[in-house]
């Protein structure tokens, strides 16, 4: 069976990168499949992620990534010239290879992928929750107009996944708000490394990690933590992750906790890391899955979370294997931080059930429910 996945690009280091090269890289090496890789970013440059060398791939040069760098008129206009170069190759490339199923991350080329007569089962994964996705926001336009453009571009995307054989969420959460798609299915995302040796809980120090953005919420974890610096100032407070720190570092250093947050960069080991720690914490505005909180758990974490759209709510069992805070109550946060750095016991006690559930998002447990779909899809002789 040929399968195409449409990777877009592996030249940094991000979660969607990371779950599918790792799910290319295991149908390599447990399937027979013959399997193809498409890329757009810009050429020649050395890739981040290894992917298996029985891999055939392609990269089209596309360099959607030059448009972040544009005036919106030029960005417009280079848009349309590079999604029209992308559709052409696309085209040709899948009517060459005439593969069996089509994978699409759901982004530029769910546009035109129903349309290409390659005779292959078309496969959508979102790597994204709905809630906040293509949603048109300029501050420069009416809010009504910015509502009306994400209606139309949503519809458009509904009516694009509609066509699709099957369309893969991530989360039980997230399917919830796809009521318009009957080829709807959940395949979460999985933890490819195992920990070298897990936390004992008596360290006195709390996690975080994920990139500096505000979708990561540092700027309400930072606020939260000064109520706990407080109560507990022989904890402290690390946070690992790629992106501007100087941003968050700074707003440590105005509120005077330099001594007990430390904004770090992304590490090479961040297992590690959670194994050296006693509590994970996730202060997400939103969240595509949260790939991160199952990683801490692996290493017998307890985590506190915000209870954000998606993926928080599917991972942690409330006063079970961590706690669960109202999206965005940022003096909750604080008190449930408290809560457990108050109570080693009960630490000590979620710690298994950390890992009971990390267990249940093992790789080859999840692959095979991607095997199942290709094989019910391609209906393999």
């Amino acid at each position: 069976m040929k399968i195409v996945y449409v990777v877009g690009g592996l030249l940094a280091p991000n979660g969607m990168s990371a779950v599918l090269s790792s799910k290319i890289n295991y149908l390599a090496r447990h399937t027979d499949y013959e399997l193809y890789m498409i890329l757009t970013e810009k050429a020649g440059e050395p890739w981040y992620y290894k992917i298996d060398p029985k891999v055939k791939w392609v990269n089209f040069d596309i360099n959607f990534d030059e448009l972040d760098t544009m005036p919106l008129p030029q960005k417009l206009f280079h848009y349309w010239r590079k999604q029209h170069h992308y559709r052409r190759m696309f085209t040709d490339y899948l009517m060459q290879v005439r593969p069996d199923i089509t994978v699409s991350t759901v982004r530029r080329e769910i546009n035109f992928l129903n349309k290409i007569p390659d005779g292959s089962k078309k496969v959508g994964e979102i790597h994204f929750a709905r809630t906040f996705y293509r949603q048109f926001n300029k501050p420069f336009l009416p809010e009504a107009l910015n509502k009306l453009i994400s209606k139309i571009w949503m519809g458009g995307l509904i009516a694009n996944l509609k066509r699709l054989d099957r369309f893969v969420v991530l989360t039980k959460d997230d399917s919830k708000n796809w009521t318009e798609l009957e080829n709807l299915i959940v395949i979460p995302n999985f933890i490819s490394k195992r920990p070298d040796k897990l936390s004992d809980g008596t360290r006195k120090r709390v996690i975080a990690a994920g990139r500096y953005d505000p979708v990561k919420g540092y700027d309400l974890l930072i606020d939260a933590w000064s109520k706990v610096a407080k109560l507990h100032p022989d904890w402290v407070l690390d946070i690992f992750g790629a992106g501007n720190r100087e941003t968050y570092q700074s707003m440590v250093d105005r509120k005077n906790l330099t001594s007990s947050i430390h904004c770090y960069a992304a590490s090479s080991n961040l297992l590690n890391q959670f194994s050296e720690s006693s509590i994970f914490v996730m202060s997400s505005r939103f969240e595509g899955f949260g790939l991160v909180l199952l990683e801490a758990m692996s290493c017998g974490l307890p985590a506190v979370s915000f209870a954000c759209p998606c993926g928080p709510r599917d991972i942690v069992e409330d006063g079970v294997n961590g706690l669960l805070v109202e999206n965005g109550n940022v003096s909750q946060l604080a008190d449930k931080l408290c809560y457990l750095i108050e109570n080693e016991d009960k630490r000590r006690s979620m710690a298994p059930h950390a890992l009971a559930t990390a267990q249940r998002y093992r790789q080859e447990d999840v692959m095979q429910q991607w095997i199942a779909l290709f094989e019910e899809l391609g209906i393999r002789s």
